[in-house]
């Protein structure tokens, strides 16, 4: 039987239809808490000043289409801001914040005359060390101005130590906090905001919870945006046949130089966009993948011999000032002991030797293992590590002279329990967002456990070995008795040594030798011979 539809019903259901996908987007809008985190800081939001943070949180919502293109732009642009955040020792939750000021548009102006990615004027950019002449805009070039951001929180947080103050101070300057805060929030860790607190500082909460959401999915992009430095003089033209992409590609991405032109008075970042590599949709914050993919990869690549490194007097590394490792001053222990008896002798303060070695209060030191007594890096000598049986984040820190928040957000690894044998960790380079960590084929990873029994060296058996590298016995090379395959490869867009060293399971500087490179630089086009095992 046919049933009749009234008019008024038919229009319910089109409007329905309509706006759905717009009610689809606001029934995910992410709700302000009562509690968070922000920095080092406890964040508690009483409920007439959460109700006004919501509103900003919902406008950002409102427009799906405004905020997918913004989310384009984060997925973009904030791996490198947290990289130069991080590098700098300032909060990776300020990476918020550029979102707030400029929506991440390089050429952005203010009403005010602030510029760029991070909206400085003039005078701020030149006292944070950014170029800005006729020439060059480095207000507009995302690294160098995160770097100068970097600075500047780094500075307004000094008088307060309180990252809440420096954030509004970014917004109203240093004398304008002062006077603002005087000393009520010095060194304090719990702040409380209401209704009468800093529109700046509730704004910028409104901007973190939207974008840190789980439920935030960014837009999937054609590929990822890559970093070169470049000294001059060249130009972006020259530059263009050597990346694979267009000058007006690079004119896009690089609207710091006015004219296309690299002077030669520094090396400046150069940014691209490497296509055909797309990132799957994600959140902004995201946990660690668990499907880890294989990659080929070599036994020659593990040489866990070669670190650490230690230069100076081997015979005296148990004495202060004698030694480096990996480069940086260190010292062997000589026995087993405490913390607090190791950093007397050492002459350092037990917390400061603590933190130069992330170490914690009950940990103690294990004789025969090395301890640096200066800052660790916040990247290895070598490329990549593939995970042993046995090791921590800690051990690999060590090992390699890397800090072990620099190790885990390289990795975009938190808990210890994530760490996975066979894993590949990257020591240079940061992983992109969703990428998950590779693992090395099961018939290759036999290999390196066969190695490294066959290498192995005798050890303290009272000793904590899943806690110190030096108890790791070394990997050998695999056996050469049969002769190499030479094959030429021809240097694709997008690729670099690292990537082609990955694809057929060889080193960087297996292949700049092999090819007499001077240095890393490749460009499209360019044939190169591979030793492969």
């Amino acid at each position: 039987m046919k049933q009749n539809i009234s008019p008024l019903f038919k229009a319910a259901f089109l409007l329905i239809l309509t706006f759905f996908p717009t009610f689809l987007a606001l029934a995910q809008v992410p709700q302000v808490p009562s509690e968070l985190r922000f920095a080092d800081l406890t964040i508690k939001i009483n409920e007439q000043a959460r109700r006004e943070i919501q509103s900003d949180v919902d406008a950002l919502y409102r427009n799906p289409t405004y905020f997918k293109v913004k989310a384009e732009r984060v997925n973009l642009y904030l791996p490198i801001v947290e990289r130069e955040l991080r590098n700098a020792g300032v909060p990776t939750d300020f990476k918020y914040l550029v979102i707030q000021e400029s929506s991440l548009i390089a050429d952005a102006v203010s009403t005010s005359n602030a510029v760029g990615f991070w909206q400085f004027k003039q005078g701020t950019a030149e006292e944070v060390a950014l170029r800005v002449d006729g020439q060059i805009d480095e207000r507009k070039n995302i690294v160098a101005s995160s770097q100068g951001a970097a600075r500047y929180l780094k500075k307004n947080n000094a008088p307060f130590d309180n990252w809440m103050c420096a954030l509004v101070a970014y917004q109203m300057g240093l004398g304008g906090a002062r006077s603002y805060f005087g000393t009520t929030y010095n060194g304090k860790k719990t702040v409380e905001v209401d209704r009468n607190f800093h529109w700046y500082f509730k704004k910028f909460l409104a901007h973190k919870i939207a974008f840190e959401a789980p439920t935030v999915m960014l837009a999937s992009n054609n590929g990822i945006l890559e970093e070169v430095q470049v000294q001059g003089p060249t130009s972006l033209k020259a530059l263009a046949p050597r990346l694979g992409v267009t000058e007006d590609h690079l004119k896009e991405y690089n609207k710091w130089t006015a004219k296309g032109n690299i002077p030669d008075d520094r090396p400046y970042s150069v940014l691209y966009i490497r296509e055909n590599t797309p990132r799957p949709r994600q959140a902004v914050a995201q946990s660690q993948p668990t499907n880890l993919p294989s990659i080929p990869v070599s036994t020659a690549e593990v040489k866990k011999s070669d670190f650490p490194k230690i230069t100076g007097d081997a015979q005296k590394a148990t004495q202060p000032n004698q030694i480096k490792v990996n480069n940086i001053d260190g010292i062997k222990a000589a026995s087993t002991t405490t913390l607090d008896n190791f950093s007397e002798k050492v002459g350092i303060k037990e917390a400061k030797l603590r933190r130069l070695n992330d170490l914690d209060k009950t940990d103690k030191i294990e004789a025969g293992q090395y301890y640096y007594t200066k800052p660790k890096k916040t990247k290895a000598d070598a490329e990549t590590h593939i995970v042993l049986p046995g090791e921590t984040l800690w051990s690999i820190s060590q090992m390699y002279g890397i800090k072990l928040s620099a190790l885990k957000s390289k990795n975009r690894i938190n808990d210890e329990r994530e760490l996975k044998a066979g894993m590949i960790l990257n020591l240079r380079d940061f992983r992109p967002r969703g990428e998950a960590i590779p693992t090395v084929p099961a018939t290759e990873y036999r290999k390196i456990i066969a190695n490294q029994g066959n290498n192995s060296v005798p050890s303290n058996s009272n000793s904590q070995q899943q806690n110190r590298f030096e108890n790791n016995p070394p990997v050998s090379s695999p056996s050469s008795s049969q002769p190499n395959k030479k094959v030429t490869h021809t240097v694709q867009a997008g690729e670099n040594l690292f990537r082609i060293g990955q694809k057929y399971g060889v080193t960087v500087e297996e292949i700049k030798k092999w090819n007499k490179l001077p240095d890393n630089n490749i460009k499209v086009g360019q044939k190169l011979i591979i030793d492969k095992p």
